[in-house]
């Protein structure tokens, strides 16, 4: 994804997430002092609050929009905006209407993923760490947050048949997971916080003086430097060659000196 537009989001999130609750702000403020404060002043100051939410959530999927795992993002944006649409529905239409319940599920669906996704893509900031009680704690929570998520939604799409009339077990389970959901997402961050990754290697780097004559000494002699990835292929090869890796280098460099020779006399 583009850098330039991953920072335009973020700007466009952070100024939603500004002028939604000023704007609720506002709207508050002027009821408790005009004293009129009807049906229309309560559903602007609720469609200002619901942008301010989405915006937060935005905010939150953006966060790893230039990462790997811009797919989880990406669906996280989806869901926001997913949920956005039916509340922003419910906000303006009459209750009376039929249909109410299908609007109210579609919301309490995409809302508990639009929020499961943006705590997951906080977390996600740290799938680049290295050290194993990081990845597991925070596979871990990426996992209860999942279920947290599933065994929110699945009493909404099934209209209560799940958990049914005895959803004791049920919502203990519940509570269970959501309490490990919460100890990961305190415990994770701040034990990467303390523990520090080791520093990585040193990307190995093959340098060395070639000179179509071979002598060290050769004014016009070149050094090359070449990418770690390069530089492992050329060890390689020198290994099973048995020669320098410098030497493996000079021949490469020659053969494709003579390839372009010919393709240029033809």
């Amino acid at each position: 994804m583009n850098p330039d537009i991953i920072s335009a989001a973020r700007k466009g999130a952070i100024y939603g997430i500004i002028i939604s609750f000023s704007a609720a702000a506002v709207v508050g403020i002027v009821a408790l002092l005009g004293g009129d404060f009807g049906e229309t002043q309560g559903k602007i100051l609720l469609t200002t609050v619901l942008f301010g939410a989405a915006s937060i959530t935005a905010l939150c999927h953006l966060a790893i929009a230039d990462r790997s795992m811009r797919i989880v993002a990406a669906a996280g944006l989806l869901a926001s905006l997913a949920a956005l649409v039916p509340g922003m529905v419910l906000i303006w239409r009459d209750w009376n209407l039929p249909d109410l319940d299908t609007w109210l599920q579609a919301f309490g669906v995409a809302g508990i993923l639009a929020v499961s996704l943006a705590h997951a893509n906080l977390l996600l900031l740290l799938a680049g760490r290295r050290r194993r009680p990081i990845r597991i704690g925070l596979a871990a929570t990426l996992v209860a947050i999942g279920i947290v998520a599933i065994l929110l939604i699945l009493p909404i799409v099934t209209e209560g048949d799940i958990p049914g009339d005895d959803g004791d077990l049920y919502w203990r389970v519940f509570g269970v997971i959501a309490i490990l959901d919460v100890l990961g997402t305190v415990v994770v961050p701040v034990l990467a916080i303390f523990v520090r990754d080791e520093p990585r290697q040193p990307v190995p780097q093959v340098s060395g003086r070639a000179s179509l004559h071979g002598a060290d000494d050769d004014p016009n002699a070149l050094v090359l430097t070449v990418p770690g990835t390069i530089a492992e292929l050329l060890q390689a090869r020198a290994i099973a060659s048995g020669v320098p890796v410098e030497v493996v280098a000079i021949e490469l460099l020659r053969q494709g000196a003579s390839v372009g020779a010919d393709d240029a006399d033809r």
